[in-house]
């Protein structure tokens, strides 16, 4: 079992950044990727971006690419997501997420955080 708690989130212009937080805790050795999804007012939530927990493969949605980048830093249980350029869409609830493989679902989750832009 992996426990999952986001921070960060707020309030920003358009054009502005943010850096999202996830630390990690509990069962970290069964964890072979992170992932990052968002969910707009009155719609599904969609994937942002994922990395390897040891390693350093990463994928992007194609609305983020060239503006968020994943990262993580494993001494200190964190995974990031540094967001720039950010734009009204894409506002939200931020969610962190972890799976144990490639081929398995995101089954573990964090409360998730508030990212408004405003224009």
């Amino acid at each position: 079992q992996v426990q999952l708690v986001e921070s960060g989130g707020g309030l920003v212009q358009a054009g502005g950044s943010l850096r999202l937080s996830c630390a990690v805790s509990g069962r970290t050795f069964t964890t072979s990727y992170m992932g990052w999804f968002r969910q707009a007012p009155g719609k599904e939530r969609e994937f942002v971006a994922a990395v390897q927990w040891n390693g350093y493969s990463t994928s992007y949605s194609d609305s983020v690419k060239g503006r968020f980048t994943i990262s993580r830093d494993n001494a200190k249980n964190t995974v990031y997501l540094q967001m720039n350029r950010l734009k009204p869409e894409d506002t939200g609830i931020y969610y962190c997420a972890s799976r144990q493989s490639s081929s398995a679902e995101y089954d573990n989750w964090g409360q998730g955080t508030q990212v408004t832009v405003s224009s």
